[in-house]
């Protein structure tokens, strides 16, 4: 269950849509075909509205029928749209705070640079990211930094594309071990109608998937996942029909 109040109007001029998406972007027509739309033994209720002077509420909680746990959060989010700037507060029931700050479009076209922050009162915890990213309609690129004095962690991708075909790397480097904690490559096709995605996780994990728009109403999906070392293939199928702009039906198995 989905409710909806008073959805925001957009009072900045959008950016100019960049071709090339971020690494963790790819195969997600695919991805959103599975994921979306199953809420098997879970209520969910999202509320968002937003101020005559332009601060952005987001309520989100959903609750498990099974065991009546729920869980929450909320988000406020204020926009300086002369200046670039996004001010983001964030808090959920687990009684963690969130800051995010981000800055883009200001010194180049597609530049976006972010301090994000977690501060845990229960425990003391303090955690932060930095953030940078810039996008093109050829290529994107993206870094994050954890804060963290004991030896961060650094996390990278990049992407690039040429008339529909995707090539993607992501990284990330362990500085107090010295070691590359993670190294995949992704590749893919992407067309109006069609996308196909197939990533190569750590030299072990290989999956793909393909995804069409048969037509306005109908979108289909397969997924392909093998590890190497083990004869387990996992193998999906997922379809999406559109009754009409507010209902729709999913099945996948």
């Amino acid at each position: 269950m989905s409710v909806k109040l008073n959805e925001p109007h957009d009072f900045c001029v959008a950016s100019a849509m960049c071709n090339a998406p971020t690494y963790c972007d790819l195969g997600k027509a695919a991805k959103d075909v599975f994921n979306k739309g199953y809420g098997f033994g879970m209520v969910k209720i999202d509320l968002k509205t937003k101020s005559c002077s332009g601060v952005e509420f987001s309520t989100s909680g959903h609750a498990y029928t099974d065991t009546g746990k729920a869980s929450g959060n909320l988000e406020t989010k204020y926009k300086i749209c002369n200046y670039g700037l996004t001010f983001t507060q964030k808090w959920n029931t687990d009684n963690t705070l969130g800051t995010e700050i981000s800055w883009e479009n200001k010194l180049a076209e597609g530049l976006k640079l972010t301090l994000d922050t977690i501060f845990v009162p229960n425990t003391g915890k303090k955690s932060g990211k930095l953030k940078a990213s810039y996008r093109r309609d050829c290529f994107s690129l993206g870094s994050n930094v954890d804060i963290d004095f004991a030896g961060p962690t650094i996390y990278g991708w990049a992407v690039l594309a040429f008339e529909g075909w995707l090539a993607g790397y992501q990284m990330s480097f362990d500085t107090a071990k010295s070691k590359l904690s993670q190294n995949n490559f992704a590749l893919g096709y992407k067309a109006a109608d069609f996308q196909l995605h197939t990533h190569v996780n750590d030299g072990t994990e290989f999956g793909g998937s393909i995804y069409q728009k048969v037509n306005e109403k109908i979108e289909t999906s397969i997924n392909l996942a093998w590890t190497a070392g083990s004869n387990n293939t996992r193998f999906g199928i997922a379809a999406k029909y559109k009754l009409d702009c507010r209902t729709s039906l999913s099945v996948r198995m």
